[in-house]
């Protein structure tokens, strides 16, 4: 019996411990239920969870906002090449943490680091110990790159590395610009380098040099943007809030530059780099007819591609820097005497010194050659000569032709920083030094632009780069024209006058350009040799301290190219600094010739009729159309025309009208017998020829009146 109440107590407290135990689970499990409906009582009034609003971190969760990238335009040559474009870049990193699994679960970190060092080191340039350095880094690191080896890879390269299926593996994507010809107008065509926008937190392209730098705003583009609802794959929910604003691509730019000729003239840089290691070397090839810069190119330089050599040559010298000219600037003495009525070519005068208030200038060779005529003055580079014209000029005359050329005011090129140059005349030895290129500093695309005179009837036409600007559908924006500079500075028969006195420098025994001479081409030269200013005043001494220089115009009688050299300080003096910038303007003249001839067949004009036309009307359209013309009367309607209507002329050619009453005589020197024999049937006018050539010479004083009974006669040589 004792026993049996043992059993029931037992079972009691059993049963006792059970309803305790189930009493506590309900408290529990009612004090968890009641926990859980606070919980989403105060989630579903406040909609917030630590802080972030709950519909917005389950909308980010599946909401894709994606930048999309536009293209930078390209930059092309005159025929269409590409010489910069887009490309993109990769960089190589790796994932080490292994809480990063995507969203299947599959390891987004690098699994195996030895399997993964052996293959990636097939195609980076790094060893497989090197790579597993970088996979096993000192400190607890969430990813890694591999520095400069898994920086700028290729898509191909990209490729390859992803067919290895190698877990871990990543890539990030950067922009870049491709520059397939290397070391190609690089200053000119400048760089676009990646840059990190900080407020859209995209990496963008930016140029920081050349046509890339000035013409940064017009390549750019303007990136769009997408933003979707995506489901667990990255799909995007076909009854999400979406929108889309589509990227617009940047403008491209054609420029004037020939890419063969161009690749030609670096070709030839180099080879004169290489062997006489000037401190600078400069070149430029123009199209004087139009202002097109055809090639131009510097050394030093740099590689876009690469970037080799950066780092020391970010100036671009054809326009950053400006320098004293020396004697390529007796072009600009010259003309102004001429055109002023201040140059007699039979007139001698002492050659050797002169002195100007106390202060004594010299000719190059020092002792000069004696008594010799203003016509050899210039042939033979005479600073004496140059100076005497020049200060019968007078300081104020002078410094109005130096305006008129636009010394010290910039070009206005397309390319960033251009330096305006200096004037620097406050005496008579001033004046004086400036005649022949020294104390007055200029850039070569200033010298340019005065060259382009010459072929132009004395206007000076604005260097270009640029042909055209075109939208990424194909849409001509922007078309850029030849710009006349001021007006021209002098007259056609100054321009004629000059260029024969530029011939005389490679074909007269006595000339300083004999070097450049090329037997069967017709060429215009001017040499110079500039002293180079010292840092502490002076000038340097010493026989490779000297800024040469050369400028040629072909053909001589009616120039359409120009090409300009400079060469400062060449270290390694084997050979006379004409015979080493001969070696650049000689295959230069030669290829351009040829170019020349091609050009004005492709390029002539046919001639309108202009009968019946006021003058003014007929002027302006001959000159429009690139004419040059000389009227004849005192009429207001065109009688006749020296040329006939439909006849094929090249450009700047010289046309006569006739308007009818009053005749006075033109001014004919530097004509033609073709041209006289025009003006004597035009205007009946009897005239009689003597010798060949051109005029040099004429009986009746320009400007007096004509009539059909009188007799001019004019001498030729």
């Amino acid at each position: 019996m004792m026993n049996n109440k043992k059993i029931v107590r037992k079972v009691s407290k059993s049963h006792v411990n059970r309803n305790v135990v189930g009493r506590l689970l309900q408290i529990s499990m009612a004090f968890v239920f009641l926990l859980f409906v606070g919980r989403f009582l105060y989630l579903s009034i406040s909609k917030t969870i630590a802080g972030e609003n709950i519909s917005e971190r389950v909308s980010n969760l599946y909401k894709r906002d994606e930048i999309l990238k536009s293209v930078r335009g390209a930059i092309y040559d005159n025929s269409g090449n590409v010489i910069a474009e887009d490309s993109h870049s990769f960089t190589l990193y790796a994932i080490l943490d292994k809480s990063s699994l995507d969203y299947k679960g599959k390891p987004m970190y690098v699994v195996d680091k030895e399997k993964t060092a052996e293959k990636l080191s097939t195609v980076i340039p790094l060893s497989e110990k090197k790579i597993l350095k970088y996979l096993h880094p000192k400190h607890k690191a969430y990813q890694v790159e591999f520095g400069t080896a898994g920086s700028g890879i290729s898509l191909a390269t990209k490729k390859k590395i992803m067919a290895m299926h190698l877990p871990g593996i990543h890539f990030d994507e950067t922009p870049s610009r491709l520059y397939p010809n290397g070391r190609f107008a690089s200053h000119i065509i400048g760089i676009a380098q990646p840059f990190n926008d900080k407020k859209t937190h995209s990496i963008n392209l930016i140029g920081t040099m050349g046509i890339e730098k000035y013409f940064n705003k017009v390549l750019s583009g303007k990136d769009g943007r997408r933003i979707a609802l995506v489901d667990a794959g990255e799909y995007q929910l076909p009854g999400g809030q979406h929108s889309y604003k589509a990227p617009i691509n940047g403008n491209n730019i054609y420029l004037t530059i020939d890419s063969q000729l161009q690749i030609y003239l670096e070709n030839l840089l180099d080879a004169v780099q290489n062997k006489y290691k000037p401190k600078a070397l400069t070149a430029i090839v123009e199209d004087v007819k139009t202002g097109k810069i055809r090639a131009a190119s510097q050394r030093p330089t740099f590689d876009p591609a690469t970037r080799k050599g950066l780092n020391d040559n970010w100036r671009n010298i054809l326009v950053q820097d400006s320098y004293e000219p020396g004697s390529v600037f007796k072009i600009l003495s010259i003309t102004a005497a001429i055109q002023e009525g201040k140059y007699n070519p039979k007139e001698y005068y002492r050659s050797g010194s002169i002195t100007f208030n106390g202060s004594t200038i010299h000719d190059w060779n020092y002792t000069g050659w004696g008594a010799i005529p203003f016509e050899q003055a210039f042939p033979r580079s005479s600073n004496i000569g140059m100076s005497i014209l020049v200060n019968r000029l007078g300081r104020h005359t002078w410094r109005r032709y130096l305006d008129n050329y636009h010394i010290g005011k910039k070009t206005n090129i397309t390319l960033p920083d251009e330096n305006s140059g200096l004037i620097n005349i406050h005496s008579q030895i001033d004046q004086a030094v400036t005649s022949f290129g020294q104390g007055i500093n200029v850039n070569a695309m200033q010298m340019m632009q005065v060259y382009s005179a010459l072929a132009n009837s004395g206007q000076m036409l604005k260097p270009q780069l640029v042909e055209k600007i075109v939208s990424s559908s194909g849409k001509v924006i922007k078309r850029y024209k030849k710009i006349k500079v001021g007006k021209p500075v002098y007259s056609q028969e100054t321009a004629q006058t000059t260029l024969k006195l530029m011939r005389d420098v490679v074909e007269k025994e006595y000339g300083t350009g004999m070097t450049y001479k090329i037997p069967g081409k017709s060429i215009a030269v001017k040499t110079g040799t500039a002293q180079i200013a010292g840092i502490h005043g002076g000038y340097l001494k010493g026989d490779r301290n000297y800024f040469f220089s050369v400028v040629g115009l072909t053909p001589a009688d009616n120039p359409r190219y120009c090409i300009y050299i400079t060469m400062k300080q060449p270290q390694i003096m084997s050979d006379p600094p004409e015979t080493i910038m001969s070696l650049i303007f000689k295959p230069l003249i030669n290829r351009v010739s040829v170019s020349s001839k091609v050009d004005m067949m492709s390029e002539q004009i046919t001639i309108p009729s202009v009968k019946g036309q006021s003058r003014e009307q007929a002027v302006r359209l001959l000159e429009k159309m690139g004419l040059y013309v000389e009227t004849i009367g005192s009429g207001h309607k065109v009688e006749a025309q020296s040329i006939l209507a439909n006849t094929k002329v090249n450009p700047n050619s010289k046309i006569i009208i006739f308007t009818g009453g009053i005749i006075r005589c033109p001014n004919m020197k530097g004509w033609t017998i073709e041209q006289v024999t025009q003006f004597a049937n035009i205007s009946k006018v009897k005239v009689e020829v003597l010798g060949k050539g051109k005029v040099y010479k004429q009986s009746s004083i320009p400007r007096s009146i004509l009539n059909r009974n009188s007799k001019v006669k004019v001498e030729l040589r």
